[in-house]
């Protein structure tokens, strides 16, 4: 009540300085609607009475809503739903403030409070991931078993796990002849990331295969660029091409 009057106090006053609605909206932070009410106000009171009489319209309804709520039919949507059929215009608020100090008189049996289980926290993709990627040996009890957990719960996770550790294997042991066959593993699965990175590898089929099969990697020619690039970075690109050619030939 204390900040309705002080609102009705400001609006009046702003109306009686000639300010108009907008004006007021904008310097009280108040909607449209509500400026105007307070401004068409005759007195404090009418407004209040206003506030508080807001169930009027339920006038001719109200036997029926006594009737209903006696019978167990507490819900106000419903009560709503059925005033609406008996010609009622009004909003579901105003159901549910005329319901309001009847659910606080009724004599309602307490309900019994359902026991709340915790549900298990989820781990992150992030940490997932890794556990998938990790050799199974080299994961601890307390990883190992969050990850059966999260693999029982999820088929498709389950199956990803799997195909990623035949890939896995696959790299390990230089099996590359048994590439395609895990192809057409995973294409009969709807994993749509899976089925993303076998587009990349038939792209370039034989060199992955190569790269499986054969002792022979990039890994040197890959360690010699990561090696120019760290002595580029230490002269922070003020150096010409002369100076970082020395540097390279002398750090040989």
């Amino acid at each position: 009540m204390a900040r309705t009057r002080q609102r009705y106090t400001a609006v009046q006053q702003l109306v009686a300085d000639g300010h108009s609605l907008n004006g007021i909206c904008q310097q009280l932070r108040l909607d449209r609607g509500t400026v105007r009410r307070f401004a068409r106000a005759a007195s404090l009171e009418e407004l209040l009475v206003k506030a508080t009489n807001r169930t009027g319209k339920l006038d001719g309804y109200t036997e029926h809503l006594h009737a209903r709520f006696t019978a167990g039919i507490t819900d106000a949507v419903t009560l709503h739903a059925e005033l609406r059929q008996l010609g009622f215009t009004g909003s579901v608020q105003t159901v549910r403030r005329f319901l309001r100090p009847l659910r606080g008189t009724a004599s309602h049996p307490p309900r019994r409070a359902c026991p709340v289980q915790p549900s298990p926290e989820v781990p992150k993709p992030r940490r997932l991931t890794r556990w998938i990627m990790t050799d199974p040996r080299h994961l601890d009890s307390e990883a190992s078993d969050q990850l059966a957990k999260a693999l029982a719960s999820c088929p498709e996770l389950r199956a990803t796990a799997d195909h990623v550790r035949e890939f896995a294997d696959l790299m390990h042991k230089h099996r590359g002849d048994r590439l395609t066959d895990w192809i057409q593993r995973v294409q009969a699965d709807p994993l749509p990331a899976l089925h993303s990175l076998i587009t990349g590898l038939r792209r370039d089929l034989d060199a992955v295969v190569a790269g499986l099969t054969l002792q022979w990697n990039s890994g040197p020619v890959e360690g010699t660029v990561n090696r120019i690039k760290t002595i580029k970075r230490q002269m922070y690109g003020r150096a010409s091409f002369s100076l970082l050619r020395k540097r390279i030939l002398l750090n040989a």
